[in-house]
């Protein structure tokens, strides 16, 4: 094995040949660890991985995201069938480092969301929307003189 020092910027960069240290995977190869991991969501809302699915670390980042996307998705349609508004939507998603490996993955996903519905039946309401109407009124202003 052949290892050389190469000073770049005052920080040393290892470079290896083809052979490896004893116990260090390759990168090309994924460890036991990555092997067994799965993901599955605990909401109970229709999307993907309902059921535990294999993610490759690489693929990771983008799996989760486009998941969390769908729960952000979903958020939006049922306040617009539900006559009301998204006020708020995030997403959190969490890293790990693999104990096996020392890969890096997305090892999992938040999506919070908040969502404000207008109920137009409520007596509040409706005095609310007839404030508005009278308060807003005369707030024009013609300029064609």
């Amino acid at each position: 094995m052949n290892l050389s020092l190469s000073p770049i910027n005052g920080y040393s960069n290892y470079k290896m040949d083809d052979t490896t240290l004893p116990g260090v995977k390759k990168p090309a190869e994924e460890c036991e660890t990555c092997k067994n991991r799965k993901y599955k969501d605990g909401s109970n809302e229709m999307v993907s991985f309902k059921s535990p699915a294999h993610v490759s670390p690489e693929a990771s980042a983008s799996a989760v995201r486009s998941h969390e996307q769908e729960h952000v998705t979903n958020a939006y349609s049922k306040a617009a069938t539900g006559n009301g508004r998204v006020l708020n939507a995030s997403v959190t998603l969490k890293t790990a480092v693999c104990p096996e490996c020392g890969r890096s993955y997305v090892a999992g996903g938040t999506t919070r969301t908040q969502i404000k519905y207008y109920n137009e039946e409520n007596p509040y309401q409706k005095d609310l929307k007839a404030q508005d109407s009278t308060k807003y009124s005369g707030m024009n202003l013609n300029l064609n003189a």
